[in-house]
């Protein structure tokens, strides 16, 4: 247990390094001095430290920022594929609505208003149905939640030791323009969808990756 636990960390924070992005995979960790981005932020590897990278092409920038946000999102590449073709069949700038496809996932949802640590562990509060949608347990990670939900810990979750202060912890959190936190309630409210100034990535560089 304790030899899988060590390589999965290695994992996350080896993709940190490769994508020369901190992409926050290990939540609270990766705010501290020992984040290994901000230890070793070159390449993973025996060469890392020395290695000199030429001159990526177009394409090549495209790929990095297409896979630092399937690492980001925790996403496989066929439904990150299939949120790319979702949004370039709708009207208007097909940027915004991959951002809100992939800002209104629950988990992210859940991981954004800090109900948990980091968007993995959000997964697993929606996978063990601890989140509730509107009063109502929902259990699937990629529900895209609208205006006006309203996010909360489900009755379930409330029995855990996980949410013990939760208060506390939320009062400390800093969430995006777009959702509105209830400390003493402990829940989240959707107050409009995300704008391309919430993104901490380049979806229009995504967008013309999947156009090629």
């Amino acid at each position: 247990m304790v030899k899988l636990k060590t390589k999965k960390i290695t994992t996350e924070c080896s993709r940190c390094r490769r994508s020369g992005d901190k992409l926050f995979l290990k939540g609270e960790k990766c705010m501290t001095a020992k984040c290994p981005f901000t230890k070793r932020s070159y390449a993973p590897g025996q060469h890392g430290p020395n290695q000199r990278r030429g001159k990526t092409s177009g394409y090549g920038k495209q790929l990095r920022e297409k896979q630092k946000v399937k690492y980001m999102y925790g996403i496989l590449e066929k439904q990150f594929s299939n949120y790319v073709v979702e949004a370039s069949k709708k009207t208007g700038d097909t940027s915004k609505y991959l951002l809100t496809y992939l800002e209104s996932r629950l988990d992210n949802v859940v991981f954004r208003a800090g109900l948990a640590k980091s968007r993995s562990a959000a997964r697993q509060y929606v996978v063990h149905g601890l989140v509730a949608v509107d009063g109502k347990k929902v259990d699937r990670p990629s529900f895209r939640v609208k205006v006006g939900d309203v996010i909360s810990i489900s009755e379930k979750g409330k029995k855990r030791k996980t949410f013990v202060d939760l208060s506390e912890k939320l009062a400390k959190v800093e969430v995006p323009s777009w959702v509105a936190l209830d400390i003493k309630a402990n829940t989240a409210k959707i107050l409009n969808t995300p704008t391309l100034e919430d993104a901490s990535f380049n979806a229009k560089s995504i967008i013309e990756f999947y156009s090629r």
